[in-house]
């Protein structure tokens, strides 16, 4: 039962929708390039060998992409949110490790004048997002686990 302690405040509803933004944006961000393993694995395969020096195979690469997927549709929903906003959060910052040298050098250009660490950027701003999300994770009240907290159905999910 829904106490009037329990309602949520003008401010809370701003939050909440805010975080759901972040949220869904977020997890459609991640959800493209794990979708992107599905549909053209031996990228994948390609990139993993040049970056960290694995030869994975197509199962391998389907999982990984399954697990992503997986922990997306999390995200979007807010189900287990320290489990999936987490573990996008250290997918993404492993990713960002990889590329650090892009960050010394942003304004670089190739033979055709085309900007060729512009990504990186865009990784510096997705990772501040998620660390944002994670940090803010009380607030996000238009989530599932936030609705099942609400309820009093029990703490596991939130």
């Amino acid at each position: 039962m829904i106490t009037e302690t329990d309602r949520l405040t003008p401010q809370d509803k701003l939050d909440g929708a805010a975080l759901l933004i972040l949220r869904l944006g977020l997890a459609w961000f991640i959800f493209l390039w794990a979708a992107h393993k599905v549909i053209t694995p031996g990228q994948y395969q390609t990139l993993a060998a040049h970056f960290d020096g694995l030869d994975l195979g197509l199962v391998q690469v389907y999982a990984i992409a399954g697990v992503q997927i997986a922990l997306c549709l999390m995200a979007a929903v807010g189900l287990l949110r320290y489990l999936s906003y987490g573990g996008l959060l250290v997918m993404h910052a492993f990713t960002v490790s990889r590329r650090w040298e892009g960050f010394l050098d942003p304004f670089a250009l190739n033979d055709s004048g085309f900007p060729v660490n512009r990504n990186q950027v865009i990784d510096l701003a997705v990772l501040a997002a998620f660390i944002a999300l994670v940090l803010l994770i009380r607030r996000d009240h238009f989530s599932l686990g936030a609705w099942l907290a609400r309820h009093d159905r029990g703490r596991w999910w939130v």
